[in-house]
């Protein structure tokens, strides 16, 4: 079994941690590292991988490295990971991050990879969009593949698309998560208990995605199915339609899109 070393150990990284581990991945090939410990200390704790004392111990048998810092920590990374990292495929999860900056940084390894996951990925249903920097070997592709499909939907993009995929499915999440807290808000300010308001908006969120994704029909027309005239969908969704809700959630886009590319910019 590949050993996959995450250099870094956030909320992505233990996604992605979470997901490999679901599907099989055995603990003992799993293997974190952050600068202060801290956050690796807490990751091996929640899920009984390694915790690497150093960049070397991090990278000595291992066949992958999955940069999960901060794209900040980029230009002042430790330089021992030149080195270490020599001979190694790399993946970056870093928001940002362009392969020739990866290549740069990492430029020894034999292949320089580009993903942006999502949370879902931790429980199998997530989406990743990803691009290498040259075509990949059988080999790293399956490796690849063996990282991200665990975490669900795995889509080959362009480069210029992963900024963009950042802005939808990568912060996607947030939005629908923000979403959730408004409308659990929503039935309390009507009379709800807090549980009762979260139990009511989970289950109706999550059973609307299930029938959005087994019914194969657009949004709109399960929108409609919903609504009666002059019903209190209708009204309903008159209010959103004053708000502007579909401008403001691409503005939303928009901002993330624009945020990604200042992101790279920044060294």
């Amino acid at each position: 079994m590949s050993v996959i070393a995450f250099l870094g150990a956030g909320n992505m990284a233990a996604a992605m941690v979470g997901g490999l581990l679901k599907n099989g991945h055995a603990h003992a090939a799993l293997r974190c590292y952050t600068e202060s410990g801290q956050s690796a200390r807490a990751l091996s704790a929640l899920t009984g991988i390694t915790r690497a004392e150093s960049i070397p111990a991090l990278l000595a048998g291992a066949d992958l490295l999955v940069v999960a810092f901060k794209p900040q920590h980029l230009a002042t990374r430790d330089a021992a990971l030149v080195e270490a990292s020599s001979g190694k495929l790399i993946v970056s999860v870093m928001v940002g991050k362009t392969l020739a900056q990866l290549q740069s940084a990492f430029p020894h390894a034999r292949a320089w990879v580009r993903a942006m996951p999502n949370t879902p990925g931790k429980i199998g249903a997530g989406v990743t969009g990803w691009c290498a920097h040259t075509t990949l070997a059988d080999a790293d592709r399956a490796l690849v593949d063996s990282l991200l499909s665990p975490l669900g939907l795995a889509l080959e993009v362009t480069e210029a698309q992963i900024n963009d995929i950042a802005a939808i499915s990568g912060s996607g999440p947030a939005y629908f998560f923000e979403f959730a807290a408004a409308l659990s808000a929503a039935a309390q300010q009507i009379g709800f208990e807090p549980e009762v308001a979260k139990r009511l908006v989970t289950q109706t969120l999550l059973g609307s995605a299930q029938l959005l994704a087994q019914s194969g029909a657009a949004p709109e027309t399960l929108r409609n199915q919903v609504t009666s005239p002059n019903g209190t969908t209708l009204a309903g969704l008159r209010k959103m339609e004053e708000a502007r809700l579909r401008e403001t959630v691409l503005a939303t886009v928009r901002a993330a899109q624009a945020r990604g590319l200042e992101i790279a910019r920044e060294s």
